[in-house]
């Protein structure tokens, strides 16, 4: 694994009846759970996976990229 953070977001999907968690950066990169701290450990997993085989590929990994709530 790497070093990089990369931000995520966490909201509620009523379609699936759970919390949804994605990293913009990392396209098609996501994770559900029964809550927004499941869907982030979830998350972490998904990431690790989703660099690995990014890695394993020879892709770049991408910049992580800052975000501002509003």
């Amino acid at each position: 694994m790497n070093d990089y953070h990369y931000p995520l977001e966490v909201f509620w999907d009523e379609g699936s009846h759970a919390f949804i968690c994605i990293a913009p950066d990392l396209p098609g990169c996501s994770a559900i759970g029964d809550s927004p701290q499941e869907a982030v450990q979830e998350m972490e997993i998904a990431m690790r996976l989703w660099l690995d085989a990014a890695q394993s590929m020879g892709r770049p990994l991408p910049v992580a990229r800052l975000r501002i709530a509003a």
